[in-house]
């Protein structure tokens, strides 16, 4: 009796595991070609991890993309059947308590939400997490990695805690226990990439992760803008936005007219407006490491030059995006009383904004990294649509922008403002210094994001 009792267990014991061992087998046949990527953040507004997703989705696999749907993400997202986007829940912010107390109901609330959302998903061989923002996202991915057999990757964008200082100062406890965690957490990580040489290489001194350069490269589609496309958007945006209206009525009434742009009624042919403004772009998320009141001052001082008499075109300014500090700086904007220059805010369709850098004269960034160790991705993509850069100087922005070749670099106002003067000097000059710039990065032959992520990030992929 006893006998056959063990022989029964015996048995069933066998049977289970060889079903667990089945189902394990099932998981990881079922993983090997999925991954996860999660984005504490607006989805919409984060570019690279919206191409990361394409690039996996083009390589053979299936992606389920984790964060805020506060944004429209790419159509091409949106139109893949091998993709599901997962909105998470932002935890709005608390009427009630001192700010640590809400800090700190936010971050378990986030935790509790995230794990619940990363467990009922489809098992994948990986998950890609953007950070910042890490905390509590690295340790949570972390644990459900452990959990699922899921390698975390980390793409590390940023230092969350240095951001977080912007407001509160380096020597607040709660950045003092950001750095702690961040560094601490980010080496529970399988693989590790980063945006700049510079980040990987203080990663590797300073944190002891050793992580991979995969540079911001523009998506294919941003490049320069055809005319008639050009002129189609400024009549859209006119709609909207009296910046781009045109100035004067044409002669015959059935000539479509923007302030840029005519096209003629009878042969459909659109040109260039004679004695055209200028068309300046800079976007931004508003936030505290870009200083807005560098690009105003600029802008009045060459507002003065024109009432002094040089020789400078009219300005159009547009600047792009959303953020905390937008309000601020709209609020700003509205008390200057220009009288040559029209500075306007919107919010683009994702399809609009290429098109409106391909279609400008000179872009303008402000963005000073939190840490020294980021590129900004505006500029990446104004280089995409071969459009010269101003930018603000700081530590490793020789990495993309090259002064006195694909653009210039400036320290502040003083120096933005002399070389607006210098750029837009007899304007449109198809010999000037603008067109110089723009011819370069012609030539320049770029990588695209596609094929600089196949030579980068796909082998790594594929041999761990």
């Amino acid at each position: 009796m006893a006998v056959s009792y063990v022989a029964v267990v015996a048995v069933a014991v066998s049977l289970l595991l060889l079903l667990l061992v089945s189902w394990k087998r099932w998981r990881q046949g079922r993983a090997k070609w999925h991954v996860i990527i999660v984005v504490l953040g607006d989805v919409g507004r984060s570019p690279r991890m919206q191409y990361h997703a394409l690039s996996f989705l083009k390589s053979g696999f299936s992606v389920t993309l984790l964060g805020f749907c506060n944004s429209r993400p790419y159509d091409e997202l949106l139109q893949n059947n091998r993709i599901q986007i997962v909105s998470l829940t932002e935890l709005q912010k608390l009427p009630v308590g001192p700010y640590i107390f809400q800090y700190g109901v936010k971050v378990v609330f986030q935790s509790v939400h995230l794990l619940w959302k990363l467990i009922c998903r489809e098992p994948a061989a990986y998950i890609f997490l953007q950070n910042p923002p890490g905390l509590p996202a690295i340790a949570v991915c972390w644990f459900v990695g452990c959990l699922c057999g899921s390698k975390l990757v980390i793409d590390w964008h940023n230092y969350g805690y240095s951001i977080m200082g912007l407001v509160h100062g380096p020597s607040h406890g709660l950045v003092v226990l950001a750095k702690w965690y961040e560094k601490l957490c980010g080496r529970l990580s399988h693989l590790n990439l980063c945006v700049t040489n510079s980040m990987r290489e203080d990663l590797a001194e300073n944190w002891g992760i050793k992580a991979v350069t995969v540079y911001d490269k523009p998506a294919s589609f941003f490049k320069e803008t055809p005319l008639d496309l050009q002129h189609q958007l400024f009549m859209k945006l006119g709609c909207t936005y009296s910046a781009f209206k045109a100035r004067s009525e044409p002669v015959d009434p059935a000539t479509e007219r923007s302030a840029f742009t005519e096209r003629d009624a009878q042969s459909g042919l659109v040109t260039h407006l004679r004695g055209r403004p200028a068309l300046l772009v800079s976007s931004t998320s508003w936030t505290e490491d870009e200083d807005f009141s560098i690009l105003l001052a600029a802008l009045e001082k060459f507002e003065q030059l024109i009432l002094d008499g040089e020789s400078l075109p009219s300005l159009v300014c547009v600047i792009t995006g959303k953020g905390p500090l937008k309000e601020y700086y709209s609020g700003l904007i509205s008390q200057k009383c220009f009288q040559h220059i029209q500075v306007c805010t919107p919010w683009l369709e994702a399809e609009d904004y290429p098109l409106l850098l391909g279609s400008a004269d000179l872009g303008v960034c402000l963005h000073k990294s939190s840490s020294g160790l980021d590129l900004p991705m505006k500029v990446v993509d104004m280089f995409g649509c071969c459009l010269p850069v101003c930018a603000v100087s700081f530590r490793c922005l020789h990495e993309l922008v090259k002064h006195e070749e694909n653009g210039l670099v400036f320290k502040d106002s003083e120096e933005l403002a002399a070389q607006l003067q210098m750029l837009f000097s007899k304007f449109p000059d198809p010999a000037g210094k603008l067109s110089q710039f723009r011819k370069n990065l012609r030539e320049s032959e770029q990588l695209r994001w596609d094929e600089s992520w196949k030579q980068t990030v796909l082998p790594l992929v594929m041999e761990t």
